[in-house]
């Protein structure tokens, strides 16, 4: 088995997708027409959007998305890069509110986090040397 994709459920596939593509500097892999799910390039796997309306289609009732809030969902996205100072900046400057700025943490890595305004958390870093 292989990881295939994350998807993160929001109520503007094309506006989220547009965000990640200029904060992030992620590509466009695929729309569907109807606007409701999307796919970016991330290295060996991808970021996918999906409608609120599609998560209701195509899950039970149960299933439902995360209120808005203040407080961070339990969950990230990490992406890797090697200037976090740079990419923090331009995820700012995109419209993303910074969290923590660039640290060095005890093991070497660099990290920093910033929320999307869909509400996900991304942790932008370094990658951890092994």
């Amino acid at each position: 088995m292989k990881f295939g994709y994350t998807i993160i459920y929001v109520a503007d596939v094309p506006a989220s997708m547009a965000f990640w593509e200029r904060a992030f500097g992620l590509h466009r892999r695929f729309i569907d027409a109807t606007g409701v799910y999307g796919e970016l390039e991330a290295g060996a796997t991808c970021i996918a959007f999906a409608s609120h309306g599609l998560m209701a289609d195509l899950l039970p009732p149960e299933c439902v998305t995360a209120p808005p809030s203040p407080q961070h969902h339990a969950f990230e996205i990490g992406l890797f890069t090697e200037d976090v100072p740079a990419a923090y900046a331009q995820a700012l400057a995109e419209g993303a509110t910074g969290l923590t700025p660039p640290r060095t943490t005890p093991w070497g890595q660099t990290v920093s986090f910033v929320r999307c305004p869909e509400g996900t958390l991304v942790e932008l870093c370094t990658a951890i040397k092994r």
